[in-house]
């Protein structure tokens, strides 16, 4: 089973609808496939915080006597249009579309549709599914920085960190909010770090964040006239020991 037959086959597993041999294939790949394996987990997640962190909206209990009402009255006469049966169903469907709001903002708020950060994440992911981490393999900084040039607006630096096991792997370009940028890959022991860089913005703010979105954490920070972003699994700490190895080497 390759990955792609996995995402078609992911959500069947979670809601436990495959066979047995599709559920052992799919068992099997999660075990040798990490970035598969991630997904899962992002979805088991998501699964548990709208299970315990949906919001619930309880009826007003003149409400509830109303519909309880409503409903043992339909069981006899028909409904008529404007009835106060009617205004109950009405009142009802309300609660289910208030319901359905407080679904979707959960999911919002979870997983923000158009923020930087929720496409940087995806960027990540979809280097490592698709098998598109790097235009340009290399760990060579002077052979990545020289490929960038001619292809951005702007020259990103590419330093050399093997030293402090943060070996380089290369670089290639992706698009974050329709914009081009440089995507320049690291690696810390079995974790891929993209480092995504960008010229600011105008107007744009400065200092140092951190985030935390889909089970990955992400560094960003201004320097030099350029956004800097680094996302990866990798523990926030030795991630943040990564950001501040990067602003050392590409301010000096």
């Amino acid at each position: 089973m390759n990955c792609t037959e996995m995402q078609r086959l992911l959500h069947a597993y979670l809601d436990n609808e495959l066979d047995v041999v599709h559920t052992i294939e799919v068992e099997q790949h999660l075990a040798q496939c990490k970035a598969c394996s991630q997904d899962y987990q992002d979805y088991q997640a998501l699964r548990t915080a709208i299970s315990t962190d949906a919001p619930r909206f309880q009826a007003p209990e003149l409400l509830q006597k109303r519909i309880r009402s409503a409903l043992r009255k339909e069981s006899k006469t028909p409904v008529r249009l404007f009835s106060r049966s009617w205004l109950s169903i009405v009142a009802a469907l309300a609660c289910v579309l208030l319901a359905i709001w407080g679904l979707t903002s959960l999911r919002d708020t979870f997983f923000p549709a158009n923020s930087q950060a929720n496409q940087l994440v995806s960027s990540h992911l979809n280097s490592l599914l698709a098998n598109h981490l790097v235009d340009v393999p290399s760990s060579d900084q002077h052979t990545v920085k020289p490929w960038f040039d001619g292809k951005l607006s702007f020259s990103p630096a590419v330093v050399d960190l093997a030293a402090q096991g943060y070996p380089l792997l290369g670089g290639r370009l992706d698009y974050i909010n329709n914009t081009e940028v440089a995507a320049i890959v690291y690696k810390h022991r079995k974790h891929i770090i993209n480092l995504f860089v960008w010229p600011v913005a105008q107007g744009q703010g400065s200092g140092m964040g951190t985030e935390t979105l889909r089970g990955y954490n992400l560094i960003h920070w201004t320097q030099g006239g350029l956004n800097y972003w680094a996302v990866s699994d990798l523990d926030l700490t030795e991630l943040q020991q990564f950001a501040t190895l990067i602003q050392q080497h590409a301010g000096g």
